[in-house]
């Protein structure tokens, strides 16, 4: 036997019921880059080196790579299954393969390069946790890669790699390295992503890919295995916003009439409060059952039939949420849009889109700008061509039930397919719901503008340049957003605290300070949260002219609000950041007791239990209150600060 099968043995063994990894974790990656990056390569060397292939797979490939006058055994050969892919030597449908190291289990998804196939990037990012984004040393950061790393972003992969392949064409050069990650780490700053590792590798040859090597000395960081198998995978299902897209009505007999699906996000007991959409009828559910048997709670994923305690009328295509957490309902809309096919997305065709379990007529209002992948810049657009990204207003024939993609990946996505060929023309990631629909413009306008009547403007008496000359330091905002229990006050308080010591001139508004005086009268509906920041944001201005540095921190779930009150103030001075953590954490954390009396009923539509926080789309810092502690926090924001001062 040889040493390659024994290993094998030992590796893909498992007990009687073949359930040795089955509590083991799991981690779904991507990769994607440019045409001959060596994905399937890179893949193959993975199984190769970590031992996950078999002898007969091994001597097929073998023979395979022999018979092609290949001097090096062709490792992409494990994962390029088609006639056509072996023939041209490319990736052309998505490869998923499975394979489990002692530490984790995987799935991967191979995706092609060429430019063509960017539709099948999609579809292979859709699902993942992390992306490997490859980059060929010996031609640099290529278009496409850009394009992969911002379709990574969009669909909001939490962690991406950029594994500088074929190290071994420039010499294992450190110089060449350094500048790829200098021209990667300047493009990635423009993405909505706060994960970023790079690792030198050669796939062909195997450096740093499973074992560490000898030609990078000057590397210090993990294989790439070694990263695979010990990226923290934080869990993106939605666990708060119980949505239930309806798939199929189950009527046996006149005793039984029940509803099923697949629980997309949030869960659901016996007993709960819901409300059907879209006629908006609420009754309590009844029982949940799946294979004979009654479940006490159903979770994400789980794919159950539930029954309701009254008669009503419930189809395929509804929607069960719970009675006082609902989705944005609405036929108008604005998603970010990536094409995928070859003739262009035009205002006013009509396509189908498919929304979870409901199918309706859709066609583009308008486009309203197309991304330039390369700068990240935004470029006005009459259409999208093949492979473009762009923002578009949407209106469809029936009303959608859909929350912004950044809050819920399920009930936040979308397809649109060609009416005539019933092919997938396009992806979407639709857009925050209180925003769909408005021209920003507009809204902006309406905030900057909105004065009391038979007054006039009166000018700053001491113009801002002038106070910050005196001050020794530029004014600005940061705008501290997240749920309650993040780390936003505490956070904020040490920043002005450092501050203040430092000589600074600074301000920090805090929710409830400002709720128990100016916004005293406001209560917690969608209006008077927006009304709250609406004062909040000229407040915060007045402060800005005096030329402090203005801290404030609160939860402000809409990003419509945010963006709006971003407007008031010149362009690069507002800066948001984002506080997160997991939502289990805030609870837990509760400084407040809020969660508290949600969980006892006392109150209600608390933001991060039982009401949505809109994620800003593109924070200026992001801030995981679960990995850094209070010092760690605390100095990025300050490093943030001192970047504009």
């Amino acid at each position: 036997m040889s040493p390659l099968k024994s290993q094998n043995s030992e590796l893909n063994s498992t007990d009687a019921t073949g359930s040795k990894y089955l509590d083991m974790d799991l981690l779904r990656f991507t990769t994607a880059g440019s045409v001959d990056d060596g994905k399937s390569t890179l893949i193959g060397r993975l199984f190769y080196d970590s031992k996950s292939i078999f002898e007969d797979q091994m001597e097929a490939i073998e023979k395979s790579s022999k018979s092609s006058g290949e001097e090096d055994v062709n490792l992409a050969l494990l994962t390029d299954g088609l006639k056509a892919e072996r023939e041209q030597k490319i990736t052309i449908d998505v490869a998923y393969r499975y394979f489990a190291t002692p530490k984790r289990k995987f799935i991967i998804a191979d995706t092609p390069g060429h430019t063509q196939y960017t539709r099948n990037m999609v579809t292979g990012a859709s699902t993942a946790d992390l992306a490997v984004i490859l980059v060929d040393a010996s031609k640099g950061l290529l278009t496409q890669s850009r394009r992969h790393a911002f379709i990574s972003s969009l669909l909001r992969i939490p962690h991406l790699v950029v594994a500088i392949n074929k190290m071994d064409l420039v010499d294992y050069s450190e110089d060449v390295y350094n500048e790829i990650v200098s021209e990667f780490s300047a493009f990635a700053k423009k993405l909505n992503v706060t994960d970023v590792t790079y690792i030198p590798i050669s796939a062909l040859k195997g450096d740093n890919v499973v074992d560490k090597s000898e030609n990078t000395e000057w590397y210090k960081g993990s294989t790439l295995l070694h990263h695979l198998e010990n990226v923290k995978v934080d869990a993106d299902e939605n666990i708060i916003d119980f949505r239930f897209p309806v798939q199929y009505v189950i009527r046996p007999n006149q005793n039984f009439r029940g509803f099923s699906g697949r629980v997309a996000s949030g869960h659901v007991r016996p007993g709960d409060e819901v409300k059907v959409l879209p006629s908006g009828l609420t009754t309590k559910i009844k029982d949940i059952v799946t294979r004979g048997e009654n479940l006490e709670v159903a979770y994400p994923g789980d794919s159950v039939t539930l029954t309701t305690e009254d008669e009503i009328d419930i189809s395929r295509g509804d929607m069960i949420v719970r009675k006082d957490n609902v989705p944005t309902v609405r036929n108008d809309f604005e998603a970010y849009v990536c094409w995928m096919d070859g003739k262009a997305l035009e205002p006013g065709k009509q396509y189908v889109l498919q929304h979870n379990t409901r199918r309706t007529q859709v066609y583009a209002n308008d486009i309203v700008y197309r991304m330039n992948v390369d700068t990240m810049g935004r470029e006005d657009a009459n259409k999208l061509e093949l492979n473009e990204i762009g923002r578009v207003k949407l209106v469809s024939s029936q009303p959608l039930f859909f929350d912004a993609y950044q809050v819920n990946k399920k009930t936040g996505s979308f397809i649109i397919i060609d009416k005539a060929t019933n092919v997938t023309v396009g992806a979407g990631m639709m857009r925050a719901g209180s925003t769909v629909s408005k021209d920003d413009s507009t809204q902006k306008s309406k905030l900057k503008t909105q004065h009391s009547p038979n007054v006039t403007w009166e000018p700053w008496n001491i113009p801002r340049e002038e106070r910050e000359k005196r001050n020794g330091h530029k004014a600005q905002v940061l705008w501290l957003t997240g749920i309650s229990g993040a780390g936003k006050s505490t956070i904020a308080k040490e920043v002005e605290k450092r501050l203040f010591e430092s000589g600074k001139q600074t301000m920090l508004l805090d929710g409830d300070q400002v709720r128990h005086g100016l916004n005293g009268d406001l209560g917690f509906s969608a209006a008077d949260r927006s009304e709250n920041i609406r004062r909040v944001g000229h407040l915060s201005r007045l402060f800005f002219e005096h030329g402090n540095i203005v801290i404030c921190t609160f939860v402000s779930p809409f990003d419509s609000d945010r963006e709006a009150v971003k407007a008031l103030f010149p362009e690069g001075n507002f800066k948001v950041v984002h506080i997160i953590c997991d939502p289990k954490t805030a609870q837990e954390r509760d400084p407040k007791g809020l969660y508290a009396k949600a969980e006892k009923g006392e109150i209600s539509g608390l933001t991060g239990y039982d009401a949505n926080h809109e994620a800003p789309e593109n924070p200026a810092l992001t801030v995981n209150t679960d990995e850094l502690s209070i010092e760690e926090a605390v100095e990025k924001v300050l490093d943030l600060i001192e970047a504009k001062s």
